[in-house]
């Protein structure tokens, strides 16, 4: 019995929702940021805008008799940052071939299954190692939370003084130099390659230093290297530890830092991404300030089945468009030099 385009295609769509949320199931940066409002939908448009205001609007004027001019020097408020889409598309294909060798509509529905959760699987690896580390050769228009190498003039995360000499990267199209404002510099921490010694003093003052100057919430999580992570669990091992009752009752007992869950995640940058010493130990994530933008109609959406003109063989099309935006810096940290105890 011959197999219609329309039944691959339905047999796409009825397996998408289940396999966009297993993309979100083991990948530390999208599962946190969908559960805590860091993913937003955008409709169209050539460019991401995201307003920023990095100035004052106007001066006091004391008025110590009531006669005193009111200054009305005024200065504009809102800067843009401008952010490109990033687009990638990856097929799922079928050959007559291999149709006509699993015959049965059950055999060719699992072909196309199978292919299906890898290619998301394929794509899930890419945004996750892209946004965490910044060393994806295919979707290098996506942009990156890692700012660290001197090479990675665009990464959101940078491990200098928050001062104009300390970061100097562009993020957004707004130079973190050029501008000079708190809220565009990010926190961070160098643990001096001995985590047993200075990671937990590190932590809290990233923890502090960020809720000092966000605008909106606290730290929602912390993204953490996997030597990073065993380090923060050994730090712990004769204190107390939060345990988040859900998780608890799971079966799974969930390792937290001032109520926000610390993941470790293998595509963290360690020293041979970003240098000796310079290892990303820990991102700690506001998600009122860093946010993955996404299309609508192009959130890993699935094309219909069609014949490959030439060939035997048909194709669906998996297509993704989006891109990781800063609102505020300053409510994000990083925690480097620390995957040694």
């Amino acid at each position: 019995m011959a197999i219609s385009n329309e039944l691959l295609s339905s047999t796409l769509f009825s397996i998408r929702d289940g396999e966009v949320d297993e993309l979100f199931q083991k990948v530390a940066f999208l599962d946190h940021a969908k559960a805590k409002g860091g993913i937003e939908y955008e409709d169209g448009g050539i460019k991401i805008q995201r307003p920023l205001a990095i100035a004052e609007h106007s001066s006091i004027t004391a008025l110590p008799t009531g006669y005193e001019p009111i200054s009305l020097a005024v200065s504009d408020v809102l800067q843009p940052a401008i952010y490109s889409w990033a687009d990638f598309a990856a097929p799922i294909v079928i050959t007559k071939k291999e149709e006509l060798e699993n015959q049965g509509e059950k055999a060719i529905v699992k072909i196309v299954e199978a292919r299906m959760r890898s290619v998301m699987g394929m794509l899930r690896r890419e945004v996750n190692k892209q946004i965490l580390a910044g060393t994806s050769t295919t979707l290098s228009d996506l942009g990156s939370l890692n700012g660290v190498p001197a090479a990675f003039t665009t990464g959101f995360l940078e491990q200098g003084a928050r001062t104009i000499a300390g970061q100097t990267n562009t993020v957004g199209g707004v130079q973190k130099s050029v501008v000079d404002v708190e809220g565009w510099y990010n926190w961070n921490f160098d643990a001096g390659g001995a985590f047993g010694t200075n990671g937990l003093r590190g932590m809290h003052e990233i923890w502090t230093g960020t809720n000092s100057v966000a605008p909106m919430g606290e730290i929602d999580c912390v993204i953490m290297s996997q030597q990073g992570f065993a380090n923060y669990k050994r730090a712990l091992f004769n204190q107390e530890r939060y345990i988040d009752e859900k998780s608890l009752d799971g079966g799974r007992m969930a390792l937290l830092f001032a109520g926000a869950p610390c993941e470790a995640d293998l595509a963290m940058p360690d020293a041979t991404v970003n240098g000796a010493g310079l290892e990303a130990t820990a991102y700690f994530l506001n998600f009122g300030g860093v946010k993955l933008v996404m299309h609508p109609d192009a959130d890993f959406a699935v094309s219909d089945f069609e014949h490959i003109s030439g060939t035997t063989a048909r194709a669906a099309t998996l297509y993704w468009k989006g891109q990781l935006i800063a609102d505020h810096l300053g409510s994000q940290g990083l925690l480097f030099n620390g995957d040694t105890f």
